[in-house]
């Protein structure tokens, strides 16, 4: 399905992504790291990438941006329901994720916090089709994978009007025993009695993770661990194979797309800046919205700096599934933990930042799924299924880098 991608864009958007083109102003940015997002890797942009803070949603994995959106849609009449992804209620608000369509504030509230676990998010569908349902305007959220296959049938809705609020994504746990058992792996008794409220890989090499005491009150805690320190099995049950052909980290058919990477970690995900993209007409009007109901606070536009590939071809060669590929060594322990966190720090001093880090990122996993797809199916097939985005980014590593066009030669020696 990512290859549709290049022909639903201008369905949805109007245009497609101009892959020349930059968003730059160097009046808005006082000169300094002018340049921000080009649309050739980040999608089609209304407006250059911006800073953003959600405002009064409490109980947030960050300060809200997704949830605050959301509900003043619905607060304003804007919408009728949003389709959004609950936890189930068992306590573990970051796991056993819920597809619900949801009709009041407090159910999109059920809908706070990130899960870390594919969810059928099309599975709620069918109460539209419901005689006795009144939606008629309705907001969809989720992952650029459920948001490709929603842009696919969302005509068949024969709905009033639409809107798709999206958030950045790349390799989720495949079921929440897997991201569980992620957690329990990797930090092991540091959570023992502790309530998870969510984790993110972060820009500072570390993956944090989110708990309190168990109520709404609860102020939140962390626990951090470097990346350098995980076990290196890890990726072998903890990433779902289909995230490994996944090549719409952007979620590039949504109207707004919220995320981090792009961002910078001033400290932690409770007080940060998220990125939000604005990629169209109903987006603007989704922004207008939050605004308006004073749910949303808009920062500077995201800027960065740094060299990001280097990083990032570095990245994909050290990287356990990549080396399975290659019959290299694969690593079972991660570095000691005094050793991880010294290379963390001096990972997140040299390396890029703000925009650039998410352009580190998203080329990290653009050629590491290039390469499992060109293992997996052969060189015509992966080249076939591919977006044309993504492959303007794997053909420029192909020429400008020699390790990465090393480990692509080795993968199709092997057929």
């Amino acid at each position: 399905m990512a290859r549709n991608i290049d022909g639903m864009e201008p369905t949805v958007h109007g245009r497609r992504r101009r892959h020349d083109f930059v968003w730059s102003d160097i009046s808005r940015n006082n000169g300094a790291n002018s340049i921000i997002a080009e649309e050739g890797r980040f999608g089609v942009m209304t407006r250059p990438m911006q800073l953003a803070k959600g405002k009064n949603v409490d109980g947030a994995q960050w300060t809200g941006v997704v949830t605050g959106i959301a509900v003043s849609m619905l607060e304003s009449g804007m919408v009728d329901a949003v389709i959004c992804i609950a936890s189930n209620g068992d306590g573990d608000d970051w796991s056993n994720p819920q597809p619900i369509l949801a009709r009041t504030v407090d159910e999109v509230l059920r809908g706070r916090g990130v899960k870390p676990a594919l969810a059928p998010s099309l599975a709620v569908l069918d109460k539209l089709k419901d005689s006795s349902t009144d939606v008629r305007k309705l907001l969809f959220c989720g992952v650029g994978c459920a948001v490709q296959a929603f842009r696919a049938v969302q005509h068949e809705l024969q709905l009033d009007e639409v809107y798709v609020l999206g958030t950045n994504c790349a390799d989720n746990s495949p079921t929440p025993e897997a991201a569980k058992e992620f957690l329990s792996r990797s930090f092991k008794d540091k959570l023992e009695g502790k309530r998870v409220r969510g984790y993110e890989f972060m820009q500072d090499f570390r993956v944090h993770v989110k708990y309190d005491g168990g109520t709404e009150q609860s102020q939140p805690s962390y626990e951090r661990l470097p990346y350098f320190s995980l076990q290196g099995d890890l990726a072998e049950f903890a990433i779902a194979k289909s995230c490994l052909a996944c090549f719409d980290y952007t979620n590039a058919l949504a109207d707004v797309v919220v995320g981090y990477m792009g961002a910078p970690l001033d400290s932690s995900m409770d007080a940060s800046f998220q990125t939000i993209t604005v990629r169209n007409k109903s987006g603007e009007r989704m922004l207008k919205c939050a605004l308006g109901s004073g749910r949303l606070q808009l920062g500077p536009d995201a800027t960065g700096y740094g060299s990001h590939e280097k990083f990032a071809s570095t990245t994909v060669s050290s990287d356990n599934i990549v080396q399975k590929m290659v019959g290299g060594e694969m690593k079972s322990e991660g570095m000691p933990r005094l050793f991880g966190e010294l290379m963390a720090t001096l990972m997140s001093a040299a390396g890029p930042k703000g925009v650039n880090f998410a352009r580190y990122s998203l080329d990290y996993h653009i050629l590491r799924n290039y390469l499992h797809a060109l293992d997996f199916w052969g060189e015509r097939t992966a080249r076939n299924m591919i977006p044309a985005y993504s492959l303007e980014i794997v053909d420029k590593y192909l020429v400008t880098d020699k390790a990465f066009n090393a480990l692509a030669e080795t993968i199709k020696s092997k057929r």
